[in-house]
This record gives C-alpha cells, structure tokens and sequence, in this order.
C-alpha cells in the first residue's frame, strides 16, 4: 500500500511504501539565514517528516544533498555531523546545484526505512 504525506498539487512532502519513506528535498523557508543556520532548519524539517511516517534519522538508509556553493561543504558538514546518528549514518552523497530559489543555500532529500 502506498501513503503519501502532505499532498499538495504538484508533489507529496513524503511517500510511503511498504517499509520505506522517500521524502521530497526539503529547504529553508527564510532567506535572512546563513548556510548552517538553512542545514539546521531543513533537518530539523526532515526529523519532523521522519516522524510523521514512523521513521527517525537512525533509519536514513540514503540522503541526497545539494548546495547553491561547494564551497560551503565544510560548513554544511558541521551542522550534518551534529545532527547524524554516527552509530547509524546514511549512505551520501553532495553536490553542488542551483537551486529552485536563489536565497536557498541548501536541499536534502532523504530514503529511511520504518517498521509501520
């Protein structure tokens, strides 16, 4: 069975199918942050997400990230590597893109896996 969470016209900020959720990229909505404070707030998205679909950041099979600037690799990583379960980390991968809106600094998408 297919469930999908929060559908609006054009896409579902998540799907869940038997016992795997794929969440569409999150961003940060205020353009007045900075690179770490945008990673914060969309993981901070992705953990509500998670829940919502009775998952959590321990069962992030796979993540997708996106920068507007490589160059922010490292700060981006800072914020990511506080946030990560490290008993539990996900397969990666990042790479640098232009993104949707000009302020948005960064996009993640994850693939996590739950019992429900």
């Amino acid at each position: 069975m297919i469930e999908r969470f929060g559908v609006g016209p054009r896409l579902s900020k998540a799907v869940k199918f038997d016992h795997l959720v794929f969440l569409a990229g999150e961003v940060a909505n205020d353009p007045q942050l900075d690179l770490r404070q945008q990673t914060a707030a969309v993981l901070a998205r992705i953990d509500a997400q998670l829940a919502q679909c009775g998952a959590n950041k321990s069962s992030i099979l796979y993540a997708q990230v996106w920068l507007a600037d490589m160059s922010g690799f490292d700060a981006m990583n800072e914020v990511w590597d506080s946030w990560i379960d490290t008993a539990n980390p996900p397969a990666r991968a990042t790479v640098g893109a232009q993104l949707a809106k000009p302020f948005n600094l960064v996009e993640i998408q994850v693939v996590a896996a739950t019992e429900r």
